[in-house]
């Protein structure tokens, strides 16, 4: 059970404090399947009400988002964008970095001013900062404003918070340590019409020693296979084109199961077998990507040529602090697997540098990796250091002007290479997922090829293009960053 402390009572209706001490442990405990069910005292909660939700962060706060979305609006608020018409502003933070933290520190100021033209205002902030000890006391401390506080495990609890912070003009903090269970049939507003997110599992049990996420977001556990597979199903039935599968680390999917023995790679297979168009997944783990999964990969079809298989760093002596768990060789021995395989991969990846006791010899050895693998464009980030992480202790002698020469040369050959890559599909037709109008030119049209490469492009004025097409583009010129072309009839 996570602590509980006794606060003023005349402030908040109930505080259970998150530990990182409980959060990093990994009990044998069973994981409950719940299913989301509303009770009918809150009905019309939100009714004649309007809310306003701000997402940092990755591809999984952009599903939680979704489900909180689909919450509200179950209890009858309205979506707006109106920063002064909202009557509540939930933040879903991220935590991977400082300054991730610091954007939403700032934007909790600025609301602090709407709140005093609006007493009646509600503001709350969940998701992965919350899940961190220091967060609820800045909070405390700093930000009595601030309504209902709650994490990652208790999305569904959401209309038992607005009750309390509603009916009895208390604010409302819980966060749970566990491990996690697991919410199925949470209702869903999706952002996008033909592009969804869908969750395959939660959590992370990898531990890399500068890393928050095991933390924030519980112990690994799968969704049951039946409930992936009908889910994707519903969608292409209702007019979605394309799915990318969630999780912090795909690779380790049905690894939990102990009544039947299933994958990643059977999940992999028997998606292969639905009806819709497009399939693909982030975030893999390079060590738990074994040889099924790369051959469910090569069955083609639906399944997208593209992997965003994050390396980190190209040293062993790095890897190994960072307790990564393989070797730049095993590494590159599965891309080369997976080129061998598929011939048309694109890759991408992720790479942190200046980890504390990164040499210059070490950071030369991560940009040799980038030119051997030839990735086709990279998240590429400087070190910034988690409380609460084995990493946060480590001892770094570099200065920061020596960082940030580290990620600017790092860039330099990350675009050399992803420029190469994008050269060869000059002159080339290929199949683009259109996405709308551009947000720099409203006259451009966007989309993703299937290798996920973003493609500008003309449209064709005697046939539009409309958002989910599937349509064929001639590529013209080649950039680091994306592709541009014009449509072919």
């Amino acid at each position: 059970m996570a602590k509980k402390i006794k606060m003023n009572e005349e402030k908040y209706t109930t505080l259970v404090e998150p530990s990182l001490k409980e959060a990093r442990m990994r009990k044998k405990n069973t994981i409950e399947i719940n299913q989301f069910f509303l009770e009918s005292k809150y009905f019309n909660l939100g009714a004649g009400k309007h809310y306003l939700l701000k997402t940092y962060g990755c591809q999984g706060n952009m599903a939680d988002s979704e489900k909180i979305a689909g919450i509200l609006e179950l209890l009858g608020y309205e979506k707006t964008e109106n920063e002064v018409e909202a009557d509540l502003v939930l933040f879903n933070t991220c935590a991977i970095r400082e300054n991730a933290e610091e954007r939403v520190y700032g934007e909790l100021g600025r609301f602090n001013k709407f709140k005093k033209q609006n007493p009646n205002m509600m503001i709350g902030i969940c998701g992965c900062m919350p899940q961190e000890e220091k967060t609820i006391m800045t909070i405390k401390n700093h930000f009595p404003q601030i309504n209902i506080v709650f994490g990652t495990h208790n999305i569904a609890s959401l209309p038992e918070y607005i009750y309390d912070a509603t009916k009895n003009q208390k604010n409302v903090i819980d966060v749970l340590s566990v491990e996690g269970n697991i919410y199925e049939n949470i209702p869903t507003i999706r952002e996008h019409t033909k592009k969804a997110w869908v969750n395959i599992m939660y959590g992370c049990d990898e531990f890399c020693t500068y890393c928050i996420v095991p933390y924030t977001r519980g112990k690994e556990r799968s969704r049951r296979p039946v409930d992936i597979i009908q889910e994707v199903e519903e969608l292409a039935h209702q007019g979605y084109v394309e799915v990318t599968l969630l999780g912090q680390n795909v690779n380790a999917y049905g690894k939990d199961f102990t009544d039947i023995k299933y994958t990643f790679a059977n999940l992999l297979k028997d998606l292969h077998k639905t009806s819709i168009k497009r399939l693909r997944f982030t975030t893999s783990h390079p060590r738990d990507l074994d040889n099924n999964t790369i051959e469910a990969m090569a069955l083609g079809g639906n399944i997208m040529p593209h992997f965003h298989l994050p390396v980190q760093s190209g040293s062993n002596e790095v890897l190994k602090r960072m307790n990564r768990k393989y070797t730049k060789e095993e590494y590159l021995e599965k891309v080369n697997k997976l080129k061998s395989l598929i011939p048309d991969i694109s890759f991408t990846t992720d790479i942190i540098v200046a980890f504390p006791g990164e040499t210059e010899e070490q950071f030369l050895e991560t940009l040799e990796l980038v030119k051997t693998v030839g990735y086709d464009g990279a998240y590429t980030f400087i070190y910034s250091p988690r409380e609460g992480t084995p990493a946060a202790k480590f001892e770094n002698h570099l200065t920061e002007e020596e960082k940030h020469q580290r990620l600017e040369r790092l860039n330099e050959v990350v675009n050399e290479y992803a420029l190469k890559g994008h050269q060869k599909y000059e002159n080339q037709v290929v199949e683009v997922l259109v996405e709308g109008p551009s947000k720099n030119n409203k006259d451009i049209l966007t989309g993703y090829t299937k290798q996920n490469m973003l493609v500008n492009f003309n449209d064709n004025k005697e046939h539009p293009c409309a958002i989910g097409d599937l349509i064929n583009v001639k590529i013209t010129k080649a950039y680091s960053w994306h592709l541009f072309g014009e449509v072919i009839n």
